[in-house]
C-alpha cells in the first residue's frame, strides 16, 4: 500500500466531516467541537479562525467539483469581508487562508487584495511590523508568533512594498521570539522600556513554534521576501523538528507540562510547514518531507475518528485551544482540521502546497 492510499481515505473522511459540520452550523463559524459528541461551539463572525472554515469549504469544493460546494465556500468567504478593516494582525490567518484556495473566485481575489492593502497600511513605521491590534482587547502593540503566518504571504503578494513589509514583519517577530535562544512567543512594546517579554502565551506553548515555522516556510517560498531576510534558513533549522525517533510527533500543548494535554493542531501546522520546506531544494528536503508525512500519518492513525463509531468520522481529536485556561483541552479544533486536510491534500496532489 502506498502512502497516497491512506492519505486519500483520511482526506475523504475529513472532508465528509466538513459537510456534516456545514449542515450543523449553518451561517455561523465552527470553533471547537466536543470530543465525545462532535457538537460544535460556534461564533457569529468567525473570530480569528473564520478563514480556516472557509478554507475547509474550498478544499471540499476542490475535492468534489460540485458547484453547490463551491457556492458554499464562496458565500462563507464573503462573510469574512468585515475583517478587512479590523485592527488585528490575525487578518493574515483569516484572510489569507480564507481566500488562498479560492481558485478563480473573483470575490475572494478582490477580498484578498483589499486585505493585503489594509495590512500594508497598518504597518507601524517605527516597529516595522503589523501590530497585534486591539480587535480582541488587551494591549495593541504586541508582537506574537500567531501574528505572522498568513500575514507573510498576504503582504508578499502586494507588490514590492508588500514584499518589504512581509520581510520586516517576519524579521521583527523572529528576532524577538527567537532572540533569547528559547522561544518567547509574545512581546509587548512600551514607549519608555521598549520590547518586554509576555508570559501569556507561555514560552512552552506548542503553537508558538509551529506558527513561526509556518511563517518562515512561507517566506522561503517567496524569493523577494527571502532575499530581504537572509536569516530565514537559520530560523528554519532552529524551529523545525528533526527526524529523531525520540522526538514527539504530537507535542504537549505546553512543553512545561509534558503530562498535560496534547495539541494535534500544532502537529498539523508543523506538518504543513515541513511539506512547504520540502519544496525547496536542499540537504534536508527529503527529511522535511518524510517528517511531515510521518506526523500526518500519526494524526490519522491515532487521533482521527473513523467510520462506524458513535462519534462522526473525520474528527481530529486531542487539540488544545488554551491549556492555561483549560479551554477545549482535548477537542476537535477547526484550524487543526484545516491544516490536517491541507497536508493530506498536498500528499494526494489535490493542491500545490506552495500556493496556500
Amino acid at each position: 500500500m502506498t502512502r497516497r492510499d491512506p492519505a486519500e481515505r483520511a482526506l475523504s473522511d475529513v472532508l465528509d466531516r466538513v459537510a456534516v459540520t456545514a449542515a450543523e452550523v449553518g451561517p455561523r463559524f465552527p470553533l471547537f467541537a466536543d470530543p465525545d459528541t462532535g457538537r460544535w461551539t460556534t461564533t457569529g463572525r468567525g473570530a480569528w479562525t473564520g478563514g480556516f472554515w472557509a478554507g475547509l469549504l474550498w478544499l471540499r469544493s476542490l475535492r468534489t467539483g460540485d458547484p453547490a460546494d463551491r457556492a458554499a465556500a464562496s458565500a462563507c468567504t464573503a462573510r469574512l469581508a468585515p475583517w478587512v478593516e479590523a485592527d488585528t494582525a490575525t487578518r493574515g490567518l483569516i484572510l489569507w487562508y480564507g481566500t488562498a484556495l479560492a481558485q478563480g473566485d473573483s470575490l475572494a481575489g478582490e477580498l484578498r487584495g483589499r486585505a493585503a492593502q489594509a495590512c500594508l497600511d497598518a504597518v507601524h513605521p517605527q516597529l516595522a511590523l503589523v501590530p497585534w491590534g486591539s480587535a480582541f482587547g488587551g494591549p495593541r502593540l504586541l508582537a506574537r508568533a500567531d501574528a505572522v503566518p498568513g500575514m507573510v504571504p498576504l503582504l508578499a503578494r502586494a507588490g514590492p512594498r508588500g514584499a518589504a513589509a512581509a520581510a520586516s514583519h517576519l524579521h521583527r517577530h523572529v528576532e524577538l521570539c527567537l532572540g533569547t535562544g528559547a522561544l518567547v512567543p509574545s512581546w509587548r512594546y512600551e514607549e519608555d522600556a521598549g520590547w518586554q517579554a509576555c508570559d501569556d502565551p507561555p514560552s512552552g506553548w506548542s503553537r508558538g513554534r509551529a506558527w513561526l515555522l509556518l511563517a518562515v516556510a512561507d517566506a522561503l517560498l517567496y524569493p523577494d521576501t527571502a532575499q530581504r531576510e537572509p536569516g530565514l534558513e537559520t530560523a528554519a533549522r532552529a524551529l523545525a523538528p528533526r527526524a529523531d525517533t525520540s522526538a514527539s510527533l504530537v507535542p504537549p500543548a505546553d512543553e512545561a507540562r509534558p503530562e498535560g494535554p496534547l495539541d494535534t493542531s500544532a502537529a498539523a501546522i508543523t506538518a504543513v510547514a515541513l511539506l512547504k520546506l520540502a519544496r525547496r531544494p536542499g540537504p534536508r528536503a527529503a527529511e522535511f518531507s518524510d517528517r511531515g508525512a510521518e506526523i500526518l500519518d500519526r494524526l490519522v492513525t491515532a487521533h482521527v475518528t473513523g467510520p462506524g463509531g458513535i462519534r462522526p468520522a473525520g474528527m481530529l481529536l486531542d487539540g488544545c485551544y488554551d491549556a492555561v485556561r483549560g479551554t477545549a483541552p482535548r477537542h476537535e479544533l477547526v484550524w487543526g482540521d484545516f491544516f490536517l486536510a491541507l497536508g493530506l491534500a498536498a500528499l494526494t496532489g489535490l493542491v500545490d502546497i506552495r500556493n496556500v
